[in-house]
């Protein structure tokens, strides 16, 4: 039987060629020809996560619509930073409870303004094409009906987001836990334990929508910027038992060609997705393009949360930055200052009225 030898000088070569047969196409690679994903991006998007009714099952958009939208968002903030601006000495205190308006968070109290708002400026191109939302499947472009389970889910987890802030502690009108009765009883984004954009999947938000990613031959990670939530993805790995759970999910990946196959289970309760169940599975892929963006795309398969599967893609920008520190709320004052405030609620709330004058 004749043996093949083969030289070092040659072996070498072997090891090489992936990388060097991949050379000229503009994609930067990691020494085994894998490209190297490794950069930080930029989420942020005008195009919407969920469909407009109005575009019906229509994927695409005309250049002068997606135009048209990039304007009118660009509009839109200004408005809101002018309406913002006049915050000297002389501003009245703000209405008691707040004004309603909740569109930041701050219920007119004093919250976020535009300053802090950074929710991205361009359409969603994909395939040289503008999209109408970031959802494509179902046809609709729209995330699933939600199951009852996963509906009683969110309010028990968001209970101190959605209580109706009246300036008055009316959640004692009702029998059980408060909103309010303990850091626990608090939503974990609220509590800065987990985010609600970094998932998986990662989706744009408000603001925050950096994204670094750090790539080995073994491992990637990828920290999305909101609340600094930080993967850690083996690649070529098995997962870990399913009793083993994680807050953001057991990540494992693999390589399809030239696109970062990750698959994540193996949640907890509560997951960086809103309305997530310990039995979510999410699929992801990252492509990285010539022009050195990431295209992302995302599956979500969660028959305990949602009525059917759900998928997304979009494009990350990359970015010649860095992701900075997200201090969340510093020293955790904000914490004890909503628990002081709901205790002193309580204590006016159960005081007899006054019934008159001297």
């Amino acid at each position: 039987m004749r043996k093949l030898i083969i030289s070092s000088s040659v072996a070498l070569l072997l090891i090489a060629l992936p990388a060097l047969a991949a050379e000229g196409d503009g994609i930067k690679r990691m020494p085994n020809g894998k490209p190297d994903l490794s950069g930080v991006y930029d989420a942020g998007t005008v195009t919407p996560v969920d469909r407009p009714p109005q575009y019906g099952e229509n994927l695409y958009l005309a250049p002068e619509e997606a135009q048209a939208m990039e304007e009118e968002r660009e509009a839109f903030w200004r408005e809101v930073e002018e309406e913002g601006k006049g915050g000297g000495a002389d501003r009245t205190a703000p209405v008691k409870g707040g004004d309603g308006d909740n569109r930041f968070g701050g219920g007119g109290v004093g919250g976020y303004n535009a300053f802090w708002i950074d929710p991205g400026s361009q359409a969603v191109v994909v395939d040289g094409k503008f999209r109408t939302s970031i959802i494509y499947e179902p046809k609709n472009g729209r995330r699933p009906q939600m199951t009852p389970a996963a509906m009683r889910r969110m309010a028990t987890n968001f209970a101190s987001f959605i209580h109706n802030n009246d300036g008055t502690a009316s959640w004692l009108d009702h029998d059980g836990p408060g909103p309010f009765d303990g850091p626990e009883t608090l939503a974990l984004a609220e509590r800065c334990l987990l985010g609600f954009v970094g998932g998986p999947p990662l989706l744009p938000s408000l603001y925050n929508n950096y994204a670094r990613i750090v790539q080995t031959e073994n491992h990637v990670v990828i920290m999305a910027e909101m609340v600094h939530d930080a993967r850690i993805v083996r690649i070529d790995d098995e997962h870990s038992p399913d009793d083993v759970n994680w807050w953001l999910g057991d990540g494992v990946g693999h390589w399809d060609g030239d696109t970062l196959v990750v698959n994540t289970r193996n949640f907890r309760n509560q997951t960086g997705l809103p309305g997530g169940s310990e039995t979510m599975h999410v699929e992801e892929r990252f492509t990285r393009t010539e022009d050195g963006n990431l295209l992302y795309h995302f599956r979500v398969d969660d028959p305990e949360s949602w009525t059917a599967p759900w998928a997304g893609e979009y494009t990350w920008q990359a970015k010649d930055s860095r992701v900075y520190e997200y201090a969340c709320h510093e020293g955790n004052y904000a914490m004890g200052n909503v628990l002081r405030g709901a205790r002193l609620l309580e204590s006016e709330y159960d005081q007899p009225q006054s019934s008159g004058g001297e």
